[in-house]
């Protein structure tokens, strides 16, 4: 209860609408920050959709060459493992410890 008493309410209360107050202003700063980048990107894409493309190029058309490449990355993606790659091997440890030979004797 001393503590409610104690309190300077006033600064309390000053700071806490500077900051609320800072918060909003960082927002619509943020605001026409992001449509300052919109205007200036679409101006970029206008620029670029004017300029005349070469003649002869296409860009569609992929060549035999190309084909044969995106199909050889596909199937070195695909097929990483031998045929067998759902079996599993488990090498054998013939290093036998003082360990394990007292465990094999031992009857169960």
């Amino acid at each position: 209860m001393m503590i409610l008493v104690a309190t300077n309410w006033v600064n309390a209360s000053l700071i806490a609408l500077v900051s609320i107050g800072l918060v909003f202003l960082v927002l619509v700063l943020l605001i026409f920050i992001l449509k300052l980048f919109g205007v200036i990107f679409r101006e970029r894409k206008s620029a670029v959709k004017a300029a005349p493309a070469p003649v002869g190029a296409s860009s569609d058309e992929i060549t035999d060459e190309e084909v044969a490449a995106i199909a050889m990355a596909v199937n070195l993606f695909f097929n990483r493992h031998d045929e067998e790659s759902d079996v599993l091997t488990f090498r054998q440890n013939h290093d036998v410890s003082a360990w394990q030979v007292r465990n094999i004797n031992k009857p169960l």
